[in-house]
């Protein structure tokens, strides 16, 4: 299927928190979201990994080439990336969050990173028009780290175990706003045909309702593409 971008397409950059990671805010991104969703409704959603608290299915190998094509000439100015860098699409999937809050293992219940790595980021494209929350970004607390890269991997982590058997450890619930481990420090809304774009080591969570969690129907739940991009040699 061809994807095209929204004729009003709109680009806002923002900078997350006081460690000011780059964040990209892309409003009417494509010209016909509703094709999207059909095409998801077509589909044969599944649980896919064990970290995910939903199910999801392959996305359009076209909607990879159209990201390709939005972000690559911006990827220097607002990342800081080659711009003539070999991109990789370790995934493009359709999502749907419909886990249950009891049923949350621990490092589901805070924020999270994707990788390490600086080069690589993530994209969350909403199409849903329900609403079912958008995406947040945080500071965790005891260590002041707002991401996590390969030189803070090992006290980030190390310090987190120790939290996790602690009295201020989450119960069984979707992260929302300041907790005693973590600090929000942005929020952006799930609105309809809107895209972030930000590196994969910002430590972020979707913002879900505990009293009201989706239904897993892409017609009617938290339907969102979600794409990881490798910023190669």
């Amino acid at each position: 299927m061809l994807i095209q971008p929204h004729p009003e397409l709109r680009l806002q950059v923002r900078r997350i928190g006081a460690e000011g990671a780059p964040l990209l805010v892309v409003d009417q991104l494509v010209a016909d979201p509703d094709r999207l969703v059909r095409k998801a409704a077509r589909s044969q959603f599944a649980p896919q990994g064990a970290m995910f608290p939903g199910i999801r299915v392959r996305a359009p190998l076209s909607y990879e080439a159209f990201l390709e094509r939005l972000i690559r000439p911006l990827m220097a100015e607002v990342f800081g990336l080659p711009q003539q860098a070999r991109l990789s699409f370790p995934m493009c999937h359709y999502s749907l969050v419909t886990q249950p809050p009891q049923k949350l293992a621990f490092l589901q219940r805070i924020p999270h990173i994707d990788s390490a790595t600086g080069r690589g980021l993530a994209t969350v494209h909403y199409l849903f028009r329900q609403g079912w929350g958008g995406t947040a970004f945080y500071r965790h607390r005891s260590t002041g780290y707002e991401y996590v890269d390969e030189a803070r991997e090992l006290p980030y982590f190390t310090r987190l175990q120790e939290e996790s058997g602690g009295a201020d450890a989450p119960g069984p619930a979707y992260i929302g706003e300041d907790t005693p481990l973590f600090e929000r420090v942005d929020k952006v809304d799930g609105v309809y045909n809107r895209m972030l774009v930000y590196r994969r080591n910002s430590l972020h969570s979707a913002t879900i309702d505990n009293a009201n969690v989706p239904p897993p129907d892409p017609l009617t739940g938290r339907l969102s593409i979600n794409t990881f991009i490798d910023v190669l040699a």
